[in-house]
């Protein structure tokens, strides 16, 4: 398996040379700055992935080449918005970058409530609590039939904590939500993320589906013919946000994805933290269901809670038994080996992490410290190892 690091570019407090001791050879990373349904330019990708490779790594995977809302949505003409797509593709391979993690959930992308929930034994992490959200969502936000949306027992705690919060207390929660949207894009106050949520009234799973369908289409046969590798991430988290649809949740939706364009280029990036979110699912189970379409891993935990709540865990005390999950992965790059396959090392990357030590008064892309992704990553390096000497590779 190839260690990878996720680094911001200009939008990250660290630097390549500090990733450099970390011991990961590869970089995941993006043109974050350019806006949603612009071209990469071939300059553009050559100048960031010249600063990759001067500071010794190889950009192994795009995280992302973002899908402009209006293909979510289905809205209008898109053509345009299409060909910019694969034109941005062809440049990334024409530079040497053939793998493209993407996501399809409508508007927002990963959800946290907190930022710095506090951890056992000191530090923090990342946190969604069911009684926050659906505070901002019945009584901040006011998005009509939110409270169904809820377990019958959250709406009394989320009334609670609304009427007892300050207004930093609520401050903090939209910023925590808004968080989870990295690099040049558009964070909402209450007003506009309301104004932006009409656009999606009527919006439904089979809207959703029939829109990822036709972006899979579009995409897949220009991925084919460059030898790239498409792989999907997971819903986080794995259910409806803002009434929104997510339709990348479970084993049954990768199912879909992957026979409805039946391709090796169209995959899966199995964010175990993601599915693990997920009461129903069982993680390494659908990564071995999945195994022949997993381009690219997040190997992170998760600690869920009864009402829907969870926090992130440390990589190997959460709910997906790690090991197992890895073992998975470790067969599968086996068996690519054996068909004589060009890409049968899976790259991967610690993600997430508590914010440890140094982390606590350093800057950093929330969820993306540099002390708790380094203990990930060495506890992810030991399992890998371990695993891999009992197999005798």
């Amino acid at each position: 398996m190839l260690e990878s690091w996720r680094w911001y570019g200009q939008f990250d407090p660290l630097t390549l040379p500090q990733i450099k001791q970390t011991g990961a050879s590869g970089i995941v990373t993006a043109l974050h700055e350019i806006p949603y349904g612009e071209v990469w330019s071939s300059s553009a990708i050559g100048a960031h992935n010249k600063k990759v490779q001067d500071a010794g790594f190889n950009w192994c995977v795009v995280e992302s080449l973002p899908i402009h809302e209006r293909i979510k949505r289905g809205e209008g003409d898109l053509t345009q918005l299409f060909d910019n797509y694969r034109e941005s593709m062809s440049n990334l391979a024409a530079n040497g970058v053939k793998t493209i993690c993407y996501n399809f959930m409508p508007l927002i992308d990963w959800t946290r409530t907190d930022l710095e929930a506090p951890v056992k034994g000191g530090g923090t992490c990342l946190r969604f609590e069911a009684t926050k959200m659906a505070a901002f969502e019945i009584f901040m936000l006011k998005r009509e039939g939110s409270e169904k949306d809820y377990l019958p027992e959250v709406l009394p705690k989320a009334k609670a904590w609304f009427e007892a919060s300050t207004s930093q207390d609520r401050d903090d929660l939209l910023n925590a939500i808004m968080s989870g949207l990295p690099g040049a894009f558009d964070r909402y106050d209450i007003e506009s993320l309301r104004e932006v949520l009409k656009a999606y009234d009527g919006f439904d799973k089979n809207i959703l589906r029939e829109n990822f369908k036709r972006f899979l289409e579009e995409i897949i046969p220009t991925a084919e013919k460059l030898g790239m590798r498409m792989c999907v991430h997971p819903d986080d988290p794995p259910r409806d946000v803002f009434g929104l649809p997510r339709i990348v949740s479970n084993e049954d939706d990768l199912n879909w994805l992957v026979n409805t364009v039946d391709s090796t280029a169209n995959g899966v990036t199995l964010c175990t933290g993601s599915l693990g979110a997920n009461p129903i699912n069982d993680v390494p189970a659908i990564a071995q269901k999945v195994a022949s379409r997993i381009h690219f891993a997040h190997l992170r935990n998760i600690a869920k809670e009864p009402d829907g709540s969870f926090e992130e865990a440390a990589h190997l005390t959460g709910d997906t038994n790690m090991p197992a999950l890895i073992e998975v992965l470790l067969n599968e790059e086996k068996r690519r080996k054996a068909e004589g396959r060009e890409d049968c090392v899976i790259p991967f990357r610690p993600d997430h992490g508590h914010r440890l030590l140094s982390d606590l008064d350093d800057e950093h892309v929330p969820g993306y410290p540099m002390v708790g992704r380094l203990r990930g990553l060495a506890e992810l390096r030991g399992v890998i190892a371990g695993l891999s000497y009992k197999a005798g590779v």
